[in-house]
């Protein structure tokens, strides 16, 4: 198994990377996940089948019509349709997926989880890429030690 600290670095190292899950209105944990990427110099992508644009930016139906591809896709979608985004990264060659959660259920779905462990995908199911390294800040990192202590974020991937 891999350490979250190690996984999350990987996963961060990368330049590329989609949201899936972002909302039309702001303060959704998704969309405050795409502005700290996108404030941070990642190239990210926002993903709403019911948007055309979100925060100012161009939104994409699904993975499939981003130009390029994407390095990693962070799901931030209920935990219902996780297995669905983890089928289209399957089908995409995307090998690394965050579903997010820090506090409740977030996105973690077991269900997804088997799947993308299933096409040797590495998934980090639970915290958030905001708890780690350039993207971080002081109130995830706390929020990250806390929802370790409460099984939100894993210790091991």
């Amino acid at each position: 198994m891999t350490s979250i600290a190690d996984a999350a670095t990987e996963f961060l190292a990368h330049d590329r990377i989609a949201v899936a899950g972002v909302s039309r209105s702001t303060g959704h944990g998704g969309n405050v996940v795409y502005q700290r990427l996108r404030d941070r110099g990642y190239t990210v992508f926002a993903v709403n089948p019911n948007a055309e644009t979100v925060e100012g930016d161009r939104a994409y139906r699904d993975l499939a019509s981003i130009p390029g591809g994407v390095d990693g896709v962070v799901i931030a979608t209920a935990p219902s349709v996780a297995a669905s985004v983890v089928e289209e990264c399957a089908r995409l060659g995307i090998t690394r997926v965050w579903m997010h959660r820090s506090f409740g259920g977030g996105s973690v779905s077991d269900d997804a989880v088997a799947l993308a462990r299933k096409n040797g995908m590495t998934v980090i199911p639970g915290g958030c890429p905001l708890m780690f390294g350039k993207t971080s800040d002081g109130g995830h990192r706390i929020m990250c030690m806390i929802a370790k202590w409460t099984g939100g974020v894993p210790r091991n991937v």
